[in-house]
């Protein structure tokens, strides 16, 4: 869908929303162990890499030592409405796709790195 008069729209709070069910979605037992990490929603990525999904940014948890937790600022986990709507045919399909960035950019939180998210089918 590269033409703006067709692009699929997801209004903000809605985006924001499914972001949010994206975040419950993930089991319990993860969800505690998440650690000092903020998820935002921008609306584009950085000009270099305009095809960007999300990003994680921080160190992941299997990276972490007794020097991290002096003061350390939050982890970011950023989704980017605009390439997710240009690449989705429909709502439901966004949503998909949002709940697959979302889960990929948590499991970089996690040490997960991206080889291993594409040979488990979340690339």
């Amino acid at each position: 869908m590269d033409d703006d008069a067709t692009r699929l729209v997801m209004g903000e709070e809605e985006f924001e929303r499914a972001v949010a069910d994206a975040l419950d979605s993930i089991p319990d037992e993860l969800a505690r162990l998440m650690s000092n990490v903020a998820v935002l929603v921008e609306d584009e990525p950085p000009p270099d890499e305009p095809e960007l999904l999300g990003v994680y940014e921080g160190t992941p948890l299997t990276e972490r030592d007794g020097w991290w937790d002096a003061g350390s600022l939050p982890d970011r986990i950023t989704i980017f409405k605009g390439p997710l709507e240009r690449m989705c045919t429909d709502q439901q399909d966004l949503r998909d796709e949002i709940a697959v960035t979302v889960v990929h950019e948590v499991a970089h939180h996690f040490g997960i790195d991206d080889a291993t998210l594409h040979d488990l089918g979340w690339g």
